[in-house]
């Protein structure tokens, strides 16, 4: 007989060899897979880490030179905002080929004027109300800048970017001015408050231009795409 009933054959030496190697083998893959997975995270960890470094980096950067040399950085700051803002503007209106002139020209609005003008207003802001930031004086200062420089800025763009942008003759400025200065600005009223609150409440003095840049990028855009929907309505 082959074998004895109830006794399983013993496995030959040779058999036994090739298992071993075969489950040496195995684990030798198993530990490489995971130094590679291993090293891979330790890279990516690496990589986020630097990554978030310079970032860390660029931005006390930023800050130090916005103490050193306010207006100048501001100044910087929100031309640079000015063009990101066209840009985009320009591609959700759909212009395919970006218009440099254009650009060229908000930016020199938003370095040569919206800069400047919010450094020295909001020092000024600042000095009458002797720096209070409690909510009673946050909201006579909030009151003061949509009296007076929220209708002035925009009435000020309409005119710019009528005459100087679109090279449109007074009488037709005049006239869109005219007609669509109060929507635009009752539209202003209705989110200005609320900004202004948060930046006079909470952000320090040489960081509220900063902040009101940003704001003025998403207003930039919504003008932009508004002017594209009445355009788009009149045709």
């Amino acid at each position: 007989m082959g074998r004895i009933l109830g006794k399983p054959n013993p496995v030959p030496d040779e058999d036994i060899y090739i298992l071993e190697q075969a489950e040496t083998i195995n684990n030798n893959r198993e530990r490489q897979t995971h130094c590679l997975e291993s090293k891979e995270a330790a890279w990516s960890g690496k990589k986020e880490g630097k990554m978030g470094s310079i970032a860390k980096k660029g931005l006390n950067n930023y800050l130090k030179q916005l103490q050193q040399h306010p207006l100048r950085t501001k100044v910087i700051t929100a031309g640079l905002l000015s063009a990101i803002s066209d840009i985009v503007s320009q591609k959700l209106t759909g212009i395919q080929k970006l218009q440099l002139k254009r650009l060229l020209l908000k930016v020199i609005f938003g370095a040569a004027y919206l800069g400047p003008f919010g450094h020295y207003y909001h020092t000024i802001l600042d000095k009458i109300f002797k720096g209070k930031k409690d909510s009673k004086t946050v909201a006579k200062k909030v009151l003061v800048e949509q009296l007076t420089s929220s209708p002035w800025n925009n009435f000020l763009f309409m005119i710019y970017y009528g005459l100087i942008i679109e090279g449109q003759p007074w009488v037709n400025v005049k006239a869109k001015v005219k007609k669509d200065y109060p929507s635009l600005q009752y539209t202003s009223w209705t989110i200005g408050p609320v900004i202004g609150f948060i930046n006079h409440k909470f952000i320090p003095l040489h960081l509220r231009v900063v902040f009101q840049s940003f704001a003025a990028f998403f207003w930039g855009i919504y003008l932009n795409l508004q002017a594209r929907s009445l355009a788009l309505n009149k045709a």
